[in-house]
């Protein structure tokens, strides 16, 4: 038989188709194997972490075959509970792939303790600004006899007595004890009053 009548023959075609299907049961099984080794298309939504416990993150980022990282512990944030998430990296709903790292930020367990600054001897206006400055909250303010209005002649925090450089929790309300201006002026208290009033009456 010629090569032209081979060519021609029903053989031939035979073996064409033969070729054909092996060749595209191949390339198929070829794609699904890297779809599977890469999932290729395949993503997972990162789900919301925050106000969870990095246990609970945990146990939630293990059943979709996501990783964490536990990046910092932040200064305390009172809108979470103590020791849960308060950022996640990426954020909920960004799409990746399995086995992607979440970075999380946990909240501290509690306020940290500041130092009281030096009020005493001020104007509640001038106090006001140092005391929040400080991370503190103003609490009540109480009027007593004294010559100079609103100046701070005591700070508390539940009734006891306060003084400058008491440690304190961040964020608690610190009460004002201010001169009410009414008193009449006795030359001993001239010394106690802040420059400015003391300027005034002279």
């Amino acid at each position: 038989m010629s090569l032209k009548d081979f060519l021609q023959s029903k053989v031939f075609f035979k073996q064409v188709i033969i070729a054909l299907v092996i060749i595209i049961v191949i390339v198929f099984a070829l794609m699904q194997y890297l779809s599977y080794a890469t999932n290729h298309g395949e993503e997972i939504p990162v789900p919301d972490l925050r106000k969870m416990t990095v246990e609970k993150a945990k146990e939630t980022l293990e059943n979709i075959d996501l990783e964490y990282v536990v990046l910092d512990t932040v200064e305390f944030k009172a809108d979470y509970p103590p020791l849960t998430i308060v950022q996640q990296d990426p954020l909920p709903k960004v799409n990746v792939k399995d086995g992607r790292k979440v970075y999380l930020k946990v909240n501290s367990s509690g306020y940290n303790k500041v130092d009281l600054p030096d009020l005493i001897q001020k104007t509640y206006r001038a106090a006001l600004p140092m005391l929040k400055a400080s991370g503190l909250e103003e609490g009540t303010k109480t009027y007593i006899p004294y010559l100079a209005k609103d100046v701070v002649l005591e700070l508390k925090q539940n009734g006891k007595r306060l003084k400058a450089g008491d440690k304190v929790l961040k964020a608690s309300k610190i009460d004002f004890v201010l001169g009410d201006g009414k008193a009449g002026f006795d030359e001993n208290e001239k010394d106690s009053l802040p420059k400015d009033e003391n300027t005034q009456i002279n």
